[in-house]
Protein backbone atom coordinates (compact mmCIF):
# COMPACT_ATOMS: atom_id res chain seq x y z
CA UNK A 1 0.00 0.00 0.00
CA UNK A 2 1.37 3.09 -1.18
CA UNK A 3 1.40 7.03 0.26
CA UNK A 4 -1.20 7.54 -2.66
CA UNK A 5 -3.63 5.17 -1.52
CA UNK A 6 -6.59 7.02 -0.45
CA UNK A 7 -7.89 5.06 2.67
CA UNK A 8 -11.66 4.31 3.38
CA UNK A 9 -11.96 4.97 7.09
CA UNK A 10 -15.02 2.82 7.63
CA UNK A 11 -13.26 -0.23 6.75
CA UNK A 12 -9.95 0.48 9.11
CA UNK A 13 -10.23 -1.28 12.41
CA UNK A 14 -8.43 1.60 14.74
CA UNK A 15 -6.10 0.60 17.06
CA UNK A 16 -7.26 2.96 20.30
CA UNK A 17 -4.09 2.11 22.06
CA UNK A 18 -2.24 4.40 19.38
CA UNK A 19 -5.28 6.97 18.82
CA UNK A 20 -6.11 7.74 22.11
CA UNK A 21 -2.82 8.91 22.96
CA UNK A 22 -3.66 12.38 21.26
CA UNK A 23 -5.74 14.54 22.50
CA UNK A 24 -8.92 14.85 21.28
CA UNK A 25 -9.06 18.65 20.20
CA UNK A 26 -5.43 18.40 17.96
CA UNK A 27 -7.23 15.23 16.37
CA UNK A 28 -10.28 17.09 15.70
CA UNK A 29 -8.95 20.26 14.79
CA UNK A 30 -6.13 18.81 12.39
CA UNK A 31 -8.32 16.31 11.05
CA UNK A 32 -5.28 13.60 11.61
CA UNK A 33 -5.41 10.21 13.50
CA UNK A 34 -3.29 7.53 14.27
CA UNK A 35 -4.67 4.60 13.66
CA UNK A 36 -2.14 1.31 13.31
CA UNK A 37 1.48 0.46 14.33
CA UNK A 38 2.98 -1.81 11.65
CA UNK A 39 6.14 -3.33 10.55
CA UNK A 40 7.80 -0.73 13.15
CA UNK A 41 5.53 2.25 11.45
CA UNK A 42 2.95 4.64 13.20
CA UNK A 43 0.21 5.07 10.15
CA UNK A 44 -1.48 8.47 10.47
CA UNK A 45 -4.71 9.23 8.61
CA UNK A 46 -5.01 12.73 7.00
CA UNK A 47 -6.15 14.99 4.74
CA UNK A 48 -3.06 16.75 4.50
CA UNK A 49 -0.35 14.80 4.10
CA UNK A 50 1.98 17.76 4.01
CA UNK A 51 0.60 19.33 7.83
CA UNK A 52 3.99 19.01 9.37
CA UNK A 53 3.00 21.08 12.32
CA UNK A 54 -0.35 18.41 12.93
CA UNK A 55 2.40 15.75 12.23
CA UNK A 56 5.48 16.89 15.10
CA UNK A 57 2.66 17.09 17.36
CA UNK A 58 1.85 13.89 16.85
CA UNK A 59 5.26 12.66 17.70
CA UNK A 60 5.45 14.56 20.59
CA UNK A 61 2.10 12.44 22.21
CA UNK A 62 3.35 9.64 21.18
CA UNK A 63 7.10 9.57 20.89
CA UNK A 64 7.06 7.69 17.10
CA UNK A 65 7.80 9.31 14.02
CA UNK A 66 4.32 9.13 12.34
CA UNK A 67 3.75 7.70 8.01
CA UNK A 68 0.58 10.10 7.25
CA UNK A 69 -1.95 8.44 5.16
CA UNK A 70 -4.08 10.32 2.84
CA UNK A 71 -7.82 9.58 3.89
CA UNK A 72 -11.21 10.28 2.11
CA UNK A 73 -12.39 13.20 3.89
CA UNK A 74 -15.76 12.05 5.09
CA UNK A 75 -14.93 8.61 6.27
CA UNK A 76 -11.82 10.56 8.16
CA UNK A 77 -14.84 12.78 9.80
CA UNK A 78 -17.20 9.66 10.47
CA UNK A 79 -14.01 7.81 12.53
CA UNK A 80 -12.80 11.00 13.99
CA UNK A 81 -16.13 11.38 15.26
CA UNK A 82 -16.16 7.65 17.09
CA UNK A 83 -12.76 7.67 18.43
CA UNK A 84 -13.38 11.49 20.09
CA UNK A 85 -17.09 11.25 20.89
CA UNK A 86 -16.40 12.43 24.15
CA UNK A 87 -14.95 15.90 22.61
CA UNK A 88 -12.13 17.15 24.59
CA UNK A 89 -12.11 16.46 28.07
CA UNK A 90 -9.93 15.84 30.74
CA UNK A 91 -8.13 12.46 30.75
CA UNK A 92 -5.11 10.56 32.15
CA UNK A 93 -2.29 9.39 29.39
CA UNK A 94 -0.53 7.04 31.65
CA UNK A 95 3.23 5.57 29.24
CA UNK A 96 2.75 1.79 29.50
CA UNK A 97 7.16 2.15 29.89
CA UNK A 98 6.33 4.68 32.95
CA UNK A 99 7.96 3.85 36.54
CA UNK A 100 5.87 2.05 39.17
CA UNK A 101 6.83 4.90 41.06
CA UNK A 102 4.17 7.23 39.27
CA UNK A 103 1.06 7.72 40.41
CA UNK A 104 -2.05 8.87 38.51
CA UNK A 105 -3.46 11.31 41.23
CA UNK A 106 -7.15 11.38 41.42
CA UNK A 107 -7.85 10.65 37.63
CA UNK A 108 -8.69 6.66 38.55
CA UNK A 109 -12.61 8.01 37.13
CA UNK A 110 -10.71 9.32 34.03
CA UNK A 111 -8.57 6.26 33.29
CA UNK A 112 -11.56 3.68 34.01
CA UNK A 113 -13.44 5.61 31.40
CA UNK A 114 -10.34 5.39 28.91
CA UNK A 115 -9.94 2.15 29.00
CA UNK A 116 -13.73 1.36 28.34
CA UNK A 117 -13.85 3.73 25.45
CA UNK A 118 -10.80 1.81 23.61
CA UNK A 119 -12.55 -1.11 24.37
CA UNK A 120 -15.42 0.18 22.15
CA UNK A 121 -13.19 1.24 19.46
CA UNK A 122 -11.68 -1.73 19.32
CA UNK A 123 -14.99 -3.87 19.31
CA UNK A 124 -13.95 -5.92 22.65
CA UNK A 125 -15.86 -7.91 24.15
CA UNK A 126 -13.63 -8.10 27.34
CA UNK A 127 -11.73 -6.43 29.46
CA UNK A 128 -9.17 -8.20 31.78
CA UNK A 129 -7.16 -5.58 34.27
CA UNK A 130 -4.57 -8.25 35.38
CA UNK A 131 -1.96 -7.01 38.60
CA UNK A 132 1.73 -8.37 38.07
CA UNK A 133 4.62 -7.88 39.64
CA UNK A 134 6.33 -4.89 38.47
CA UNK A 135 2.86 -3.81 36.41
CA UNK A 136 -0.46 -3.72 35.52
CA UNK A 137 -1.33 -5.73 32.31
CA UNK A 138 -4.34 -4.75 30.32
CA UNK A 139 -5.97 -7.38 27.83
CA UNK A 140 -8.56 -6.87 25.27
CA UNK A 141 -10.92 -10.00 23.95
CA UNK A 142 -11.16 -9.12 20.39
CA UNK A 143 -12.73 -11.45 17.95
CA UNK A 144 -12.21 -14.11 20.69
CA UNK A 145 -8.64 -13.73 20.77
CA UNK A 146 -6.65 -11.54 23.93
CA UNK A 147 -4.86 -8.80 23.00
CA UNK A 148 -2.74 -6.36 24.46
CA UNK A 149 -3.76 -3.19 25.11
CA UNK A 150 -1.54 -1.44 27.70
CA UNK A 151 1.21 -1.95 30.72
CA UNK A 152 0.70 0.48 33.52
CA UNK A 153 2.40 1.00 36.95
CA UNK A 154 1.42 -0.94 39.81
CA UNK A 155 0.93 2.28 41.67
CA UNK A 156 -2.92 2.69 39.81
CA UNK A 157 -3.95 -0.57 40.17
CA UNK A 158 -5.66 0.44 43.92
CA UNK A 159 -7.40 3.40 42.41
CA UNK A 160 -8.62 1.67 39.29
CA UNK A 161 -10.02 -1.48 40.63
CA UNK A 162 -11.58 0.69 43.70
CA UNK A 163 -13.20 3.07 41.15
CA UNK A 164 -14.73 0.01 39.10
CA UNK A 165 -16.00 -1.06 42.08
CA UNK A 166 -17.87 1.48 43.31
CA UNK A 167 -19.69 1.83 40.11
CA UNK A 168 -20.70 -1.95 39.93
CA UNK A 169 -21.73 -1.84 43.84
CA UNK A 170 -19.04 -3.90 44.83
CA UNK A 171 -17.19 -3.44 48.53
CA UNK A 172 -14.28 -1.73 48.39
CA UNK A 173 -12.77 -3.05 51.39
CA UNK A 174 -13.37 -6.65 50.56
CA UNK A 175 -10.26 -7.55 48.66
CA UNK A 176 -10.10 -11.44 49.81
CA UNK A 177 -13.40 -13.03 48.06
CA UNK A 178 -14.22 -13.14 44.93
CA UNK A 179 -17.07 -10.30 43.93
CA UNK A 180 -19.39 -9.82 41.14
CA UNK A 181 -21.45 -6.85 39.96
CA UNK A 182 -22.63 -4.49 36.83
CA UNK A 183 -23.31 -0.97 35.98
CA UNK A 184 -23.97 1.16 32.49
CA UNK A 185 -21.52 3.05 31.34
CA UNK A 186 -22.05 5.82 28.95
CA UNK A 187 -19.59 6.45 25.57
CA UNK A 188 -20.11 9.57 23.82
CA UNK A 189 -22.22 12.80 23.81
CA UNK A 190 -25.67 14.47 22.27
CA UNK A 191 -26.37 12.43 19.16
CA UNK A 192 -23.25 10.33 19.26
CA UNK A 193 -23.83 9.16 22.56
CA UNK A 194 -24.61 5.43 23.52
CA UNK A 195 -24.56 3.11 26.51
CA UNK A 196 -23.22 -0.29 27.40
CA UNK A 197 -24.22 -2.65 29.71
CA UNK A 198 -21.21 -3.85 31.66
CA UNK A 199 -20.74 -6.84 33.85
CA UNK A 200 -17.70 -7.20 36.54
CA UNK A 201 -16.30 -9.80 38.72
CA UNK A 202 -13.27 -9.68 40.82
CA UNK A 203 -10.35 -12.49 41.67
CA UNK A 204 -8.17 -12.21 44.41
CA UNK A 205 -4.25 -13.30 43.54
CA UNK A 206 -0.60 -13.26 44.79
CA UNK A 207 0.14 -9.58 43.54
CA UNK A 208 -3.63 -7.96 43.81
CA UNK A 209 -7.09 -8.12 42.41
CA UNK A 210 -7.81 -9.14 38.64
CA UNK A 211 -10.84 -7.38 37.27
CA UNK A 212 -12.49 -8.85 34.10
CA UNK A 213 -14.83 -6.37 32.82
CA UNK A 214 -17.73 -8.45 29.92
CA UNK A 215 -19.01 -5.60 27.28
CA UNK A 216 -22.44 -6.72 26.59
CA UNK A 217 -24.57 -6.39 23.73
CA UNK A 218 -21.54 -3.52 21.55
CA UNK A 219 -23.30 -5.15 17.89
CA UNK A 220 -26.59 -5.38 17.66
CA UNK A 221 -26.85 -3.18 14.83
CA UNK A 222 -26.06 -6.33 12.45
CA UNK A 223 -27.80 -9.15 14.20
CA UNK A 224 -29.34 -10.68 11.74
CA UNK A 225 -29.55 -14.54 11.19
CA UNK A 226 -28.11 -14.10 7.78
CA UNK A 227 -25.02 -12.24 9.18
CA UNK A 228 -23.80 -14.55 11.16
CA UNK A 229 -22.58 -16.50 8.55
CA UNK A 230 -25.26 -19.15 7.61
CA UNK A 231 -25.45 -20.81 4.29
CA UNK A 232 -28.73 -20.22 1.41
CA UNK A 233 -29.97 -24.09 2.90
CA UNK A 234 -29.43 -23.50 6.43
CA UNK A 235 -31.14 -20.32 6.59
CA UNK A 236 -34.12 -22.04 4.57
CA UNK A 237 -34.05 -24.72 7.69
CA UNK A 238 -34.25 -22.59 10.24
CA UNK A 239 -36.96 -19.67 8.42
CA UNK A 240 -39.15 -23.06 8.39
CA UNK A 241 -39.08 -24.06 11.96
CA UNK A 242 -39.40 -20.60 12.91
CA UNK A 243 -42.72 -20.31 11.05
CA UNK A 244 -44.12 -22.76 12.98
CA UNK A 245 -46.20 -22.28 16.17
CA UNK A 246 -44.71 -24.46 18.67
CA UNK A 247 -41.90 -27.18 18.99
CA UNK A 248 -38.51 -27.03 20.42
CA UNK A 249 -35.28 -25.10 19.10
CA UNK A 250 -31.90 -25.71 20.31
CA UNK A 251 -28.66 -24.26 19.65
CA UNK A 252 -25.66 -26.41 20.72
CA UNK A 253 -21.79 -25.92 21.15
CA UNK A 254 -19.29 -24.99 24.11
CA UNK A 255 -18.84 -21.38 25.86
CA UNK A 256 -18.44 -18.79 23.45
CA UNK A 257 -19.55 -20.57 20.63
CA UNK A 258 -21.94 -17.58 19.74
CA UNK A 259 -25.24 -19.49 20.80
CA UNK A 260 -26.68 -16.63 22.59
CA UNK A 261 -26.03 -14.07 19.40
CA UNK A 262 -27.68 -16.92 17.38
CA UNK A 263 -30.71 -17.47 19.90
CA UNK A 264 -31.23 -13.00 19.66
CA UNK A 265 -30.92 -13.21 15.45
CA UNK A 266 -33.53 -15.60 15.33
CA UNK A 267 -36.13 -13.49 18.20
CA UNK A 268 -35.38 -10.44 15.49
CA UNK A 269 -36.52 -12.81 12.79
CA UNK A 270 -39.55 -14.15 14.52
CA UNK A 271 -40.63 -10.39 15.54
CA UNK A 272 -40.55 -9.41 11.73
CA UNK A 273 -42.43 -12.36 10.58
CA UNK A 274 -45.69 -11.50 12.98
CA UNK A 275 -46.77 -10.11 16.08
CA UNK A 276 -46.07 -12.51 18.64
CA UNK A 277 -46.12 -12.17 22.89
CA UNK A 278 -41.74 -13.18 23.31
CA UNK A 279 -40.69 -13.69 26.57
CA UNK A 280 -37.45 -14.59 27.29
CA UNK A 281 -35.37 -15.51 30.41
CA UNK A 282 -31.76 -14.97 30.37
CA UNK A 283 -28.59 -14.82 32.38
CA UNK A 284 -27.34 -12.81 31.89
CA UNK A 285 -29.30 -10.30 29.35
CA UNK A 286 -27.24 -9.74 26.46
CA UNK A 287 -28.86 -7.67 23.92
CA UNK A 288 -32.04 -4.96 25.18
CA UNK A 289 -34.72 -6.17 22.50
CA UNK A 290 -37.54 -3.73 22.20
CA UNK A 291 -40.77 -5.22 22.63
CA UNK A 292 -39.93 -8.38 24.24
CA UNK A 293 -40.04 -9.37 27.79
CA UNK A 294 -36.99 -10.20 29.15
CA UNK A 295 -36.33 -11.71 32.57
CA UNK A 296 -32.97 -12.09 33.89
CA UNK A 297 -32.07 -15.34 36.31
CA UNK A 298 -31.20 -13.86 39.82
CA UNK A 299 -27.79 -15.05 41.62
CA UNK A 300 -29.72 -15.33 44.73
CA UNK A 301 -32.20 -18.19 43.04
CA UNK A 302 -35.40 -15.92 43.89
CA UNK A 303 -35.82 -16.36 39.80
CA UNK A 304 -34.41 -19.61 38.73
CA UNK A 305 -34.59 -20.47 35.54
CA UNK A 306 -37.48 -23.16 36.44
CA UNK A 307 -39.41 -20.54 38.63
CA UNK A 308 -39.50 -18.11 35.61
CA UNK A 309 -40.27 -20.78 33.24
CA UNK A 310 -43.15 -21.69 34.80
CA UNK A 311 -44.16 -18.66 35.53
CA UNK A 312 -43.92 -17.28 31.84
CA UNK A 313 -46.34 -19.77 30.89
CA UNK A 314 -49.10 -18.06 32.60
CA UNK A 315 -48.54 -15.24 30.59
CA UNK A 316 -50.02 -16.24 27.53
CA UNK A 317 -46.50 -16.52 25.31
CA UNK A 318 -46.50 -17.12 21.82
CA UNK A 319 -42.20 -17.82 22.38
CA UNK A 320 -40.04 -18.43 25.23
CA UNK A 321 -36.34 -18.10 25.11
CA UNK A 322 -34.63 -19.46 28.16
CA UNK A 323 -30.99 -18.84 28.18
CA UNK A 324 -29.72 -22.28 28.72
CA UNK A 325 -31.35 -25.70 29.65
CA UNK A 326 -29.14 -26.76 32.82
CA UNK A 327 -31.25 -29.44 34.50
CA UNK A 328 -33.96 -32.21 34.33
CA UNK A 329 -36.63 -29.71 36.02
CA UNK A 330 -36.04 -26.61 33.12
CA UNK A 331 -35.78 -28.98 30.03
CA UNK A 332 -38.95 -31.04 31.55
CA UNK A 333 -40.77 -27.64 31.82
CA UNK A 334 -39.86 -26.25 28.56
CA UNK A 335 -40.37 -29.43 26.26
CA UNK A 336 -44.20 -29.60 28.13
CA UNK A 337 -44.37 -25.84 27.07
CA UNK A 338 -43.16 -27.07 22.91
CA UNK A 339 -46.03 -29.63 23.50
CA UNK A 340 -48.91 -27.39 24.59
CA UNK A 341 -48.47 -24.78 21.82
CA UNK A 342 -45.31 -22.63 22.02
CA UNK A 343 -42.37 -22.33 20.26
CA UNK A 344 -39.59 -22.66 22.99
CA UNK A 345 -35.80 -21.80 22.05
CA UNK A 346 -32.69 -22.72 24.22
CA UNK A 347 -29.41 -23.88 24.20
CA UNK A 348 -26.93 -26.81 25.84
CA UNK A 349 -23.45 -27.38 26.28
CA UNK A 350 -23.10 -30.11 23.57
CA UNK A 351 -20.17 -30.65 20.88
CA UNK A 352 -22.73 -31.55 18.12
CA UNK A 353 -26.26 -31.43 16.82
CA UNK A 354 -26.94 -34.99 17.21
CA UNK A 355 -25.58 -35.11 20.90
CA UNK A 356 -28.36 -32.83 21.88
CA UNK A 357 -30.70 -35.87 22.00
CA UNK A 358 -28.80 -37.77 24.16
CA UNK A 359 -27.81 -34.83 26.61
CA UNK A 360 -31.97 -34.66 26.89
CA UNK A 361 -31.89 -38.14 27.41
CA UNK A 362 -29.23 -38.10 30.06
CA UNK A 363 -31.49 -35.45 31.68
CA UNK A 364 -34.16 -38.17 32.16
CA UNK A 365 -36.40 -36.81 28.92
CA UNK A 366 -38.51 -40.26 27.45
CA UNK A 367 -37.19 -40.35 23.60
CA UNK A 368 -40.26 -40.04 22.70
CA UNK A 369 -41.03 -36.69 23.84
CA UNK A 370 -38.03 -35.47 22.46
CA UNK A 371 -39.25 -36.81 19.32
CA UNK A 372 -42.07 -35.51 19.44
CA UNK A 373 -40.81 -31.21 20.43
CA UNK A 374 -37.50 -31.61 19.02
CA UNK A 375 -37.78 -29.55 15.48
CA UNK A 376 -34.72 -28.30 14.91
CA UNK A 377 -30.82 -29.31 16.65
CA UNK A 378 -27.68 -26.21 15.77
CA UNK A 379 -24.25 -26.91 16.79
CA UNK A 380 -22.15 -24.09 15.81
CA UNK A 381 -18.59 -22.71 16.81
CA UNK A 382 -17.08 -18.97 15.56
CA UNK A 383 -14.28 -18.45 14.00
CA UNK A 384 -12.03 -15.24 13.20
CA UNK A 385 -12.45 -13.88 9.36
CA UNK A 386 -10.10 -13.07 7.12
CA UNK A 387 -9.15 -9.32 6.44
CA UNK A 388 -10.02 -9.62 2.56
CA UNK A 389 -7.53 -6.73 1.76
CA UNK A 390 -4.47 -8.53 2.87
CA UNK A 391 -5.20 -12.84 2.91
CA UNK A 392 -2.61 -14.69 0.81
CA UNK A 393 -3.43 -17.39 -1.23
CA UNK A 394 -1.17 -20.97 -1.08
CA UNK A 395 -2.06 -24.66 -2.38
CA UNK A 396 -3.61 -26.81 0.46
CA UNK A 397 -1.32 -29.16 2.30
CA UNK A 398 -1.69 -32.60 2.09
CA UNK A 399 -2.05 -32.91 6.27
CA UNK A 400 -4.82 -29.96 6.00
CA UNK A 401 -6.61 -31.80 3.81
CA UNK A 402 -6.94 -34.89 5.14
CA UNK A 403 -7.46 -33.38 8.72
CA UNK A 404 -10.59 -31.60 7.02
CA UNK A 405 -11.76 -34.56 5.27
CA UNK A 406 -10.76 -33.38 1.71
CA UNK A 407 -8.33 -36.02 0.83
CA UNK A 408 -6.19 -35.75 -2.46
CA UNK A 409 -7.18 -31.71 -2.65
CA UNK A 410 -5.17 -29.36 -4.30
CA UNK A 411 -7.39 -25.99 -3.62
CA UNK A 412 -5.59 -23.05 -2.61
CA UNK A 413 -6.66 -21.99 0.92
CA UNK A 414 -5.77 -18.56 2.50
CA UNK A 415 -3.64 -17.49 5.45
CA UNK A 416 -3.54 -14.14 7.00
CA UNK A 417 -1.03 -11.32 6.56
CA UNK A 418 -2.06 -8.04 8.21
CA UNK A 419 -2.53 -4.55 7.39
CA UNK A 420 -3.93 -1.01 7.75
CA UNK A 421 -7.33 -2.43 7.28
CA UNK A 422 -7.23 -4.80 10.07
CA UNK A 423 -4.53 -2.84 11.98
CA UNK A 424 -2.04 -5.86 11.49
CA UNK A 425 -3.95 -8.47 12.83
CA UNK A 426 -4.62 -10.89 9.25
CA UNK A 427 -8.77 -11.04 10.73
CA UNK A 428 -11.92 -8.36 10.66
CA UNK A 429 -14.69 -10.23 12.99
CA UNK A 430 -15.68 -13.61 13.18
CA UNK A 431 -17.89 -15.74 11.62
CA UNK A 432 -20.05 -19.06 12.54
CA UNK A 433 -19.85 -22.54 11.35
CA UNK A 434 -23.05 -24.40 11.50
CA UNK A 435 -24.32 -28.03 11.51
CA UNK A 436 -28.23 -28.39 11.32
CA UNK A 437 -29.91 -31.27 12.23
CA UNK A 438 -33.45 -30.87 10.62
CA UNK A 439 -36.06 -33.17 12.34
CA UNK A 440 -38.43 -34.60 9.80
CA UNK A 441 -40.75 -37.44 9.72
CA UNK A 442 -37.78 -40.32 9.27
CA UNK A 443 -35.28 -38.10 11.90
CA UNK A 444 -38.38 -38.05 14.44
CA UNK A 445 -38.72 -41.59 13.81
CA UNK A 446 -34.91 -42.62 14.43
CA UNK A 447 -34.79 -40.27 17.35
CA UNK A 448 -38.08 -42.46 19.24
CA UNK A 449 -36.76 -46.06 18.13
CA UNK A 450 -33.43 -44.95 20.42
CA UNK A 451 -30.92 -44.44 17.79
CA UNK A 452 -27.68 -44.14 18.88
CA UNK A 453 -25.82 -40.49 18.07
CA UNK A 454 -23.54 -42.05 15.76
CA UNK A 455 -26.75 -43.51 13.92
CA UNK A 456 -28.45 -40.32 13.93
CA UNK A 457 -25.33 -38.77 12.24
CA UNK A 458 -25.56 -41.45 9.43
CA UNK A 459 -29.27 -40.45 9.36
CA UNK A 460 -27.79 -36.66 8.77
CA UNK A 461 -25.46 -37.78 6.13
CA UNK A 462 -27.37 -39.71 4.37
CA UNK A 463 -30.11 -36.43 4.00
CA UNK A 464 -27.05 -34.31 2.42
CA UNK A 465 -26.94 -32.25 5.68
CA UNK A 466 -23.66 -30.24 6.43
CA UNK A 467 -21.77 -31.24 9.22
CA UNK A 468 -19.69 -28.61 11.19
CA UNK A 469 -16.14 -29.55 9.32
CA UNK A 470 -18.33 -29.69 5.85
CA UNK A 471 -19.54 -26.08 6.68
CA UNK A 472 -15.85 -25.23 7.76
CA UNK A 473 -13.98 -26.45 4.62
CA UNK A 474 -16.73 -24.23 2.25
CA UNK A 475 -15.77 -21.53 4.43
CA UNK A 476 -12.12 -21.93 4.19
CA UNK A 477 -12.52 -22.53 0.12
CA UNK A 478 -13.86 -19.45 0.30
CA UNK A 479 -11.64 -17.27 1.53
CA UNK A 480 -13.14 -16.39 4.56
CA UNK A 481 -11.43 -18.23 7.08
CA UNK A 482 -7.94 -20.12 7.71
CA UNK A 483 -7.33 -24.11 7.97
CA UNK A 484 -5.78 -23.08 11.51
CA UNK A 485 -8.83 -21.15 12.56
CA UNK A 486 -10.47 -23.97 11.77
CA UNK A 487 -8.99 -26.86 13.38
CA UNK A 488 -8.81 -25.04 16.66
CA UNK A 489 -12.54 -24.44 16.54
CA UNK A 490 -13.45 -27.90 15.57
CA UNK A 491 -12.44 -31.43 16.66
CA UNK A 492 -11.62 -33.42 13.62
CA UNK A 493 -11.59 -36.85 14.96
Amino acid sequence: MTSATVLDMDKVKIDPAWALRVPANLALRRQVLPFAMLDGKLYVACIDTADQTALEAIERFTGQKPHPMLADRESLQRALTRVYSDGPRPSVRISPNAAATETPGDDAVALSADLMHAAVIRQASDIHIEPGRDNLRIRFRVDGALEEYQRLPSSVETGLISRLKVVAGMDIAEKRAPQDGAFTHKIGTGANARTVDIRAATLPTKYGEKMTLRLLGLQTGTLTLENLGMGTTDLERIFHVLSQPHGLILLTGPTGSGKTTTLYAAIHQLMQMAELNIITIEDPIEYDIPGVAQVEVDSAEKVSFNKALRSVLRHDPDVVMIGEIRDADTVDVAVKAALTGHLVLSTLHTNSATSAVTRMADLGLARYMIAATLRLSVAQRLVRKLCQNCRRARPIQEAEAGALGMHGSTANVYDAVGCLYCAGRGYVGRIGLFEILSVDEEMRARIADGASEGELTATMKSKKMASLLDDAAQKILAGQTTVREVLQAVATC
